[in-house]
């Protein structure tokens, strides 16, 4: 994961309005910083967390620094900018480290598809097999009260992911390879399953698609390693 500068450290004071955080920089003073995550962030935000940011060259931007990683005080790394999700399955589509996704000979991202104006984010081809739809979801829901390591998606009802499913599921049926992959963005998940409890019609769709035979992948990025050296 490349970033135009190095990552430096902060302590979260809060983050509001979707899209804003208050920090404290090692230099004590307090800033705003851009949030690049629409979800409810659930347990990615609490207050003392280690923010790492990212610095931008554009004088342009209001708010210069970008909130790309969480370190929690539990421990755990969590990559709370959620635009970085398909720049690392990019990378490791191109590193062969996904196995179900080997030896396609083409990969093109943001492709129009679909019936309800959609953009898939990947399209791998090959002349010897039928092209193969790849949607990219970031999980960073962590909940433990069932067990340890359970990962959820989404953290809030998402219409957009819903429409994405669907999309999948006719895909599918018109004879393509479909397959709906969650970049496990938060260390402490070891499996993902859909959150029914906070959006039941896409955890209905979840099983829809899988009963239509949309392939289910995970892939668990070493996070620590993404960031090293750490600042």
């Amino acid at each position: 994961m490349i970033f135009e500068t190095p990552l430096k450290k902060a302590t979260l004071i809060k983050r509001y309005k979707r899209f804003l955080a208050d920090v404290i920089l090692e230099d004590g003073s307090e800033t705003t910083i851009y949030c690049a995550n629409t979800g409810a962030m659930t347990g990615c935000a609490t207050e003392g967390d280690t923010v790492l940011y990212s610095t931008s060259n554009n004088k342009k931007r209001k708010y210069q620094y970008t909130w790309e990683f969480t370190l929690t005080q539990a421990g755990h790394w969590i990559c709370v900018n959620t635009a970085k999700a398909n720049a690392l399955i990019a990378d490791a589509i191109e590193q062969k480290q996904i196995p179900a996704l080997l030896n396609y000979q083409g990969c093109k991202a943001e492709v129009k598809y679909g019936e309800e104006n959609s953009r898939i984010d990947f399209l791998l081809t090959d002349d010897n097999k039928v092209d193969c739809y790849v949607e990219v979801k970031s999980c960073t829901l962590l909940d433990e009260r069932k067990q340890a390591g359970d990962g959820y998606f989404p953290d809030a009802v998402t219409t957009r992911g819903q429409k994405h499913l669907r999309e999948l599921i006719e895909m599918k049926q018109q004879g393509y390879r479909s397959v709906l992959l969650f970049a496990v963005l938060h260390s402490g998940i070891k499996r993902v399953q859909p959150a029914d409890f906070i959006d039941k019609k896409y955890a209905d769709l979840f099983t829809k698609a899988k009963q239509a035979g949309v392939e289910i992948i995970c892939y668990f990025p070493d996070l620590s390693d993404v960031i090293n050296p750490l600042p």
